[in-house]
């Protein structure tokens, strides 16, 4: 199937409950934040786009399946996908013990890094004892929490819906710092308004919320999973994986 004569569609209200797992031909409803700059973020008109958004498109092409993109707030991926609003979730959530209680995963399709961010010249010592009254951001539901209410427990931890608004009230000093993936923040940084900003610290490490890696998420038991894990083979083979990697990142995000 041609990438671009593939029919991409938003879902607007409920969607049938008919039809617990999906099956060969029937139209993949992946389910996608749009909010997430680079990986998922709408254009000026309103097109979604991003690396999450070109892969879940090439993974229904490389399924031979019409793709219908279903965007869907953070905090609710899981309940709606368990709720079949839709099949499966492209939207870089982390492989993690807690969300393998509700779900299955594919294998990984990108690995993760995880940083503070600051602005320059804070002087912030990204350490528990370091952060103890200040004011840290995190998106809601997000392995970023999970690691923030168990290691900085004298921080003031404000929790957001989107990235967006965490990355808002960092350019304003309504929040000292914030938690971020390096790929998403680099974009940032990169900016005009992000240039005041800088990672502190090292890599932030506890597996018990970040994971083993990015995955995509299906309902417990669907073997779409396996189907979906052989057309991220097939991109990585051909080279397509690459060649999306490539326009939105400097770096090999997949990893070893």
């Amino acid at each position: 199937m041609n990438l671009k004569k593939m029919a991409i569609a938003a879902l607007v209200g409920s969607l049938s409950l008919s039809t617990v797992y999906a099956t060969a031909g029937d139209a993949l409803r992946l389910g996608v934040e749009g909010a997430y700059p680079p990986f998922s973020f709408k254009q000026a008109d309103g097109t979604l786009s991003g690396f999450d958004i070109e892969v879940a498109l090439a993974i229904c092409e490389k399924l031979q399946r019409e793709c219908k993109l279903v965007e869907q707030e953070w905090d609710g991926m899981i309940p709606a996908l368990n709720a079949q609003k839709y099949d499966a979730i492209v939207a870089s959530m982390s492989i993690t013990a807690d969300r393998m209680k509700r779900v299955s995963f594919t294998e990984k399709y990108y690995a993760n890094l995880v940083r503070m961010i600051a602005q320059k010249g804070s002087d912030l010592d990204a350490t528990a004892k370091g952060l103890a009254g200040k004011k840290v951001g995190v998106v809601r539901g997000t392995t970023h929490q999970c690691y923030a209410e168990k290691h900085l427990v004298d921080s003031d931890i404000r929790l957001y819906n989107t990235h967006e608004d965490v990355y808002s009230d960092l350019l304003v000093g309504r929040i000292d710092a914030r938690i971020s993936d390096v790929t998403d923040a680099i974009g940032f940084l990169k900016s005009e308004e992000g240039g005041r900003f800088e990672f502190i610290g090292d890599n932030l490490e506890d597996a018990s919320c970040f994971g083993e890696g990015i995955g995509i998420a299906v309902r417990k038991g669907d073997s779409l999973a396996a189907e979906i894990n052989q057309a991220i083979k097939a991109m990585r083979a051909d080279g397509s994986y690459q060649k999306i990697s490539d326009k939105y990142f400097s770096v090999d995000i997949y990893g070893d």
